[in-house]
């Protein structure tokens, strides 16, 4: 599916991710989501779309995303918190998006209570597990 704009809301957009290191990194990921068509769909609106660095978006990211899946089949129900920094004078592409500086994930389950914290940039630690902040 591609991504898509909604009407009255200033975000990101296909030209800002052209041509250099940052990903469309879906907040909520998709695969939560493929319930139906509808469903994932809503997922790749730009709302749910943030400049994240390529290495990181698609390996520590993503594997804290299989972890995620994998704490709702074998606890049940998971809550995430998703949350994106910026600096107060944020990097721009050269299209003038901003760039995030940082995510904070959290993720709750009956049993556990766990935070990831990553810069916007390429991981400099071997796992997901390494960026796990208290």
């Amino acid at each position: 599916m591609d991504f898509y704009t909604i009407k009255d809301y200033k975000t990101s957009d296909a030209k800002d991710y052209e041509k250099n290191e940052w990903d469309k990194g879906h907040v909520a990921p998709a695969a939560d989501f493929n319930c139906n068509k509808e469903m994932l769909y809503k997922t790749f609106s730009y709302l749910n779309c943030t400049l994240q660095h390529e290495k990181l978006n698609r390996v520590h990211w993503r594997l804290l995303e299989d972890y995620e899946r994998l704490l709702a089949y074998t606890e049940g129900p998971v809550y995430v918190e998703v949350r994106v920094f910026f600096d107060k004078n944020p990097r721009r592409v050269g299209t003038g998006a901003a760039i995030p500086t940082a995510f904070l994930k959290t993720i709750k389950t009956k049993k556990q209570l766990v935070k990831f914290y990553f810069k916007n940039e390429p991981p400099s630690k071997p796992t997901f597990a390494d960026y796990q902040v208290k």
